[in-house]
């Protein structure tokens, strides 16, 4: 079956600009980092990609190690790529990363030149791409010299192998020390990716003023905490949930589900229920009201999820009250 894209696709999704790039970006992104490997069924990975697109979705986000097995997700991809989506190329935003462990010996981790420019390598023979439009590095390196890990990225971009770059679960010190030697180089810092949930708000003390100071963008993953902000583990742990799967590979383990975080989500969720909307559609909104957040990246396993997800632009605002309850239920 020949796939083609829904013509109203562009009708209901917001577009944020990128910090002070040109570029603009979905408020909704899809992270393939769990679901798309090799084990799982591809016709329903395919599914869900095709579920995104149609809802205008058009930022796939990845990196070189999900999976399983590492490198899993980016040959997924690349088939429904090559499959359904080769035609719609100038319409999508495909990025990739490198950072964590991906092959052995002491190049195929952190942040090196030589790692780095042979992981995007792979990253676009796995995908069948020419270049992908932003490639970030995946987290800081404390033994690489920062200037060596950011010319890497200089050189993707005046090679085109990539469009733009970015950088993730940078500190707010060492993101302003990147986008320095960037601008230096001539290579804008264009985004950063950290983690950002209702139950992990690190980077309000100082990463998202430092960001708007500096004009980069930030997409956030991990704003669902995996599943945690969900009515998924409010009854117990499901098997078919991360925690139940036990996916390794930074999944969520059942230890990290404590009595008092359930306690605070069964609050967010009756608060969310008074709204008119899922735990989930509140969690990200939230994460959405501030304009400093370009996106959310959201995960999933089935394509109901990602229609799901959207639709918590039905009810994106949130009154003074509404907000005062949800810091409440958060002590």
């Amino acid at each position: 079956m020949i796939y083609q894209a829904s013509p109203a696709r562009y009708a209901e999704m917001e577009y944020r600009r990128c910090g002070n790039s040109g570029l603009k970006l979905p408020v909704i992104s899809l992270g393939l980092w769990h679901n798309f490997g090799s084990t799982d069924p591809f016709n329903q990975c395919r599914n869900i990609v095709h579920t995104a697109f149609d809802c205008g979705i058009t930022h796939f986000d990845l990196a070189n190690n999900y999976g399983p097995p590492p490198g899993g997700a980016e040959e997924t991809f690349g088939k429904i790529l090559k499959q359904d989506l080769s035609a719609y190329r100038d319409e999508l935003i495909i990025s990739s990363k490198a950072g964590w462990p991906m092959w052995p010996g002491p190049y195929g981790d952190l942040g090196s030149k030589k790692y780095l420019i042979a992981s995007l390598d792979q990253s676009l023979r796995r995908m069948g791409l020419d270049y992908v439009d932003i490639f970030y590095h995946h987290r800081p390196d404390p033994d690489t010299p920062l200037e060596e890990t950011m010319s890497a990225l200089d050189l993707m971009v005046k090679t085109g192998k990539a469009l733009y770059v970015g950088i993730s679960s940078y500190s707010a010190a060492e993101t302003v020390k990147a986008a320095d030697i960037l601008q230096g180089l001539g290579t804008p810092l264009l985004i950063h990716q950290p983690k950002y949930s209702l139950l992990d708000r690190w980077i309000e003390a100082d990463l998202l003023q430092t960001l708007e100071e500096k004009g980069v963008g930030c997409i956030s993953f991990s704003s669902l905490a995996q599943g945690i902000l969900t009515n998924k583990y409010l009854n117990g742990i499901p098997e078919d949930s991360r925690v139940g799967k036990g996916l390794g590979n930074g999944a969520i383990q059942e230890e990290q589900i404590s009595a008092d975080t359930i306690t605070k989500v069964k609050k967010l969720n009756d608060l969310s229920e008074a709204r008119g909307q899922s735990l989930a559609q509140m969690s990200l909104a939230w994460v959405l009201k501030d304009p400093r957040m370009t996106s959310v990246i959201i995960g999933a396993s089935k394509p109901e999820q990602v229609i799901d997800s959207v639709r918590c632009l039905d009810r994106a605002a949130f009154t003074a009250q509404e907000l005062g309850l949800i810091e409440a239920a958060l002590q």
